[in-house]
């Protein structure tokens, strides 16, 4: 069941509403996204169906040749994670206004993450390698 989620930056300089089709969030423990987020990165997949407000606040980093990052201008909000290729979109968990409902169902690059935290939950994993495969890519990309 497809349902519509709202949510913003910090300062509110950036607003969106999505279409999500499954309410569940994973976490990527890889080295880029704990720089850019300070932790793992939590996102949920919206797909392409993001309308943005205040998008002329959005700033993007290509951070490789198949993924860019973006964040608020103003606050430097982490927003979302976008594949290049098809658009798809996932945003920042944390930036939803109402985050109940949402099933915590996946780690991706489990072998990257610190030994320092661990979720208490069990979910689905995958490592580095194996989101290479899936996605056809290589690390260099």
């Amino acid at each position: 069941m497809t349902t519509h989620r709202t949510g913003r930056c910090l300062c509110d300089a950036v607003s969106y509403t999505a279409s999500i089709e499954q309410p569940h969030t994973g976490a990527c423990h890889c080295q880029m996204c704990r720089r850019w987020s300070g932790g793992p990165f939590m996102a949920i997949d919206a797909g392409t169906s993001v309308v943005w407000e205040g998008e002329d606040n959005i700033a993007t980093y290509r951070s490789s040749e198949w993924a860019e990052r973006g964040f608020c201008k103003t606050c430097g909000s982490n927003l979302f994670y976008r594949l290049v290729q098809s658009g798809e979109v996932y945003l920042a968990t944390g930036t939803l206004d109402d985050q109940d409902g949402i099933a915590f169902t996946s780690q991706v690059f489990i072998d990257e993450k610190p030994d320092f935290y661990s979720f208490a939950q069990q979910t689905r994993t995958m490592t580095g390698p194996e989101i290479f495969a899936l996605y056809g890519a290589t690390p260099e990309d």
